[in-house]
C-alpha cells in the first residue's frame, strides 16, 4: 500500500465516490432509525444503570456463548455439505441445495415450537441447536460457492506428491476456502447473536439474550432507556465480531486460482464418500423438523384432516385472517423479489467497490470500513430498526411509513449483507493477470468487469440472488413491524394463527408453513434450472 503522503491515485479516488452509494443506503435507511431509537432511550436516562448490573453482562455472556457454541455446530455440520455441493459428481445435489435451504426461511418461532416437541422443558441445548439448523445453509452455500469454482489441481498435485487426502485439504484446500470460512462463521455468529423466536419459545424467562431483552423491554415493559443500553452493547458486541471476522479473512486470503474450464466435480474417492455420506446424514436430520411440521399441519385430535389447509386457502372456515394463505404467498413473492433486487444491486456495488479499493491505492481502512458498515444490519435488533423506520420515514418524501416498499427495504437490509458475503470472495480470489491482460488488450473497466469478472463470478452471484430470495421470503423481524395489516406475509400469518387459541388456528399456521416451504423449495430449485454457464474462453 502506497504511504499517505504520497497521495490517492484516480482509481483510488473514483472508488472512494463510488462507495458513497451503498454507504448513503445504509445510512438513510440503517443509520438514521437505529440512531434515532437510541437517541430517545439516551433522553430518557438510566443508561448508566443499565450498562453496569450485573443481569446486563450475564446477557451479554449468555448471548455471545449460546452464538459461539451455534456458530462452531453450523460450521462442522456445513462443511460436508458444501463439498458435496461444490466437489461431489453423485444424483441428487439440486435436492440438497433445496433441502439445505429451506430451514432457513422457515419463521424462527415455529423452529422454536418444532425444536420445543422434543424438548418441552426447553434450555441450553436445543437454542444451540435450532440456531445451528437455520445456519448450516449459510455455511454450505457460503463456502461452496468458492469451493465449486477453486482449481482443485493443485490438491491433486500435493497428492501426487505423497501428501495423504487430510493433509493436501488441511495446507492446500482450507487455506484458499478462509476467506468464504471466516465470512461464513461471522454472519452465522450474527444470525445466531440476535436470534429471537428460538430463544423466545426455547429459552423462556430462563435464557434470554439480548434481542429478546431488547423486545421485552421495548414493545412490553416500554422501558427505552434501558433497551437503549441494551442495543448499545449488542452494537458494539456486533462490531467487535466483525473487525475479528474482517481481519480473519484478510490474513487468509490467497492467491487462488478460478479455472472454469478446469475439472470440478467428480465422483468420489475412498474417502470421500465418508464425507458425502456425512453430508447427506445432516440433510437428514434437516429435514426432521421439516417432516416434523408437515405431519403437524394435517394431523388433529380426531385423526388426519386437510381443514387448515382448506381454511388457509379460503376454500372453507377461514377463521379470523384478514386474507388467504394463497394472498399471503403472493405477498411474500412480491416482496421477495423487490427486496433480492434492491440487495443484488447494493451488494454487487458493494463487494465491486471493496475488491476495487483493495486493488488500488486507497488506504486499507477505507475497503475494511466499508466491509465492516455492511455486515452491521445483520447485527441489530430488527426491533429497534423497526421502531426506527416508524418514528423516521416519515421526514423523508411521500412518507415512506405508509408505502408497500418499506418491507422490501427493510428485507434488503438482512440480504445485502449476504449477497456481499457470497460474492466477494470469489471476486478477490480472480486471478489479477486476467484482468491485467484485458486492459492491455484495450478494454475499459466496465468491459474487463463485462468480460472477466462476471463470467468467473456469475455462479455465484446467481446463488446469492437465489439465497438472498429465499431468506427474503421468510424475513420476520423487521415485517413483523412494518407489514400492513391488509397485506401480510406467509411469515406474519404465521406468527398471527400461532398466538391465537383453537385447533383450526394451530392447523392452518402449520399449514401456512408448510405453504412457505413449498414456495421455498420451487423458487431453489427454478433457480438451480437458471444457473449460469459455464464459460470456457478462460
Amino acid at each position: 500500500m502506497a504511504h499517505p503522503r504520497a497521495g490517492l491515485s484516480r482509481s483510488a479516488v473514483g472508488w472512494a465516490l463510488a462507495a458513497l452509494l451503498p454507504l448513503g443506503f445504509l445510512g438513510v435507511f440503517f443509520a438514521w432509525p437505529v440512531l434515532a431509537i437510541v437517541r430517545l432511550g439516551l433522553r430518557e436516562g438510566g443508561v448508566l444503570d443499565a450498562l453496569t448490573s450485573g443481569e446486563t453482562w450475564r446477557l451479554v455472556g449468555f448471548t455471545l456463548g449460546q452464538a459461539a457454541a451455534s456458530t462452531a455446530l453450523a460450521l462442522v455440520a456445513g462443511m460436508p455439505v458444501a463439498f458435496l455441493l461444490a466437489r461431489a459428481d453423485v444424483p441428487g445435489t439440486g435436492l440438497v441445495r433445496a433441502a439445505v435451504v429451506v430451514p432457513f426461511v422457515l419463521p424462527t418461532v415455529v423452529v422454536g415450537l418444532a425444536f420445543r416437541a422434543l424438548w418441552p422443558d426447553g434450555g441450553i441445548t436445543p437454542i444451540v441447536l435450532a440456531n445451528a439448523f437455520f445456519n448450516v445453509a449459510v455455511v454450505a452455500r457460503t463456502v461452496g460457492g468458492l469451493w465449486a469454482q477453486t482449481d482443485r489441481r493443485a490438491e491433486d498435485a500435493a497428492r501426487a506428491l505423497g501428501a495423504s487426502r487430510p493433509r493436501a485439504f488441511v495446507s492446500v484446500v482450507l487455506p484458499a476456502l478462509a476467506p468464504a470460512i471466516g465470512s461464513a462463521a461471522a454472519v452465522v455468529f450474527l444470525f445466531c447473536a440476535t436470534s429471537f423466536g428460538v430463544v423466545l419459545v426455547l429459552g423462556g424467562s430462563r435464557h434470554r439474550t439480548l434481542e429478546t431483552e431488547i423486545y421485552l423491554r421495548t414493545v412490553q415493559l416500554f422501558d427505552l432507556s434501558g433497551a437503549a443500553a441494551l442495543s448499545l452493547l449488542q452494537f458494539a458486541a456486533v462490531l467487535a465480531v466483525l473487525l475479528l471476522g474482517a481481519l480473519a479473512r484478510r490474513r487468509g486470503e490467497t492467491a487462488l486460482a478460478l479455472r472454469e474450464h478446469a475439472e470440478l466435480t467428480r465422483r468420489p474417492t475412498g474417502g470421500e464418500w465418508g464425507v458425502v455420506a456425512a453430508a447427506w446424514a445432516v440433510v437428514v436430520a434437516l429435514l426432521v423438523p421439516v417432516v416434523g411440521l408437515l405431519v403437524r399441519s394435517v394431523s388433529t385430535s380426531d385423526g388426519w384432516s386437510l381443514d387448515g389447509y382448506r381454511a388457509l386457502t379460503g376454500t372453507g372456515e377461514r377463521g379470523t385472517l384478514a386474507v388467504s394463505g394463497v394472498d399471503a404467498a403472493l405477498n411474500s413473492l412480491r416482496t421477495a423479489t423487490d427486496a433480492t433486487a434492491l440487495a443484488c444491486v447494493f451488494g454487487v456495488l458493494s463487494a465491486v467497490v471493496v475488491v476495487g479499493l483493495r486493488r488500488s491505492r486507497a488506504p486499507g481502512w477505507l475497503a475494511d470500513g466499508l466491509d465492516t458498515a455492511l455486515m452491521l444490519p445483520l447485527g441489530v435488533s430488527a426491533v429497534t430498526v423497526g421502531f426506527g423506520y416508524l418514528v423516521t420515514l416519515n421526514a423523508l418524501p411521500g412518507d415512506l411509513r405508509t408505502s408497500p416498499a418499506l418491507v422490501p427495504l427493510a428485507q434488503a437490509l438482512v440480504v445485502t449483507p449476504l449477497v456481499v458475503r457470497m460474492v466477494l470472495p470469489v471476486l478477490r480470489a480472480i486471478d489479477e493477470r486476467l484482468r491485467q491482460a484485458a486492459a492491455t488488450l484495450g478494454a475499459s473497466p466496465w468491459r474487463v468487469w463485462r468480460e472477466v469478472d462476471l463470467p468467473l463470478a456469475g455462479r455465484s452471484l446467481v446463488a446469492a440472488a437465489g439465497f438472498g430470495y429465499v431468506v427474503a421470503l421468510g424475513e420476520f423481524g423487521a415485517t413483523s413491524f412494518l407489514a400492513r395489516p391488509d397485506a401480510p406475509t406467509l411469515p406474519i400469518v404465521v406468527a398471527r394463527l400461532m398466538s391465537r387459541p383453537g385447533q383450526l388456528n394451530s392447523q392452518m399456521a402449520y399449514a401456512a408453513c408448510a405453504l412457505l416451504m413449498i414456495v421455498t423449495a420451487a423458487a431453489v430449485l427454478l433457480i438451480e434450472k437458471l444457473r449460469v454457464p459455464a464459460r470456457t474462453e478462460f
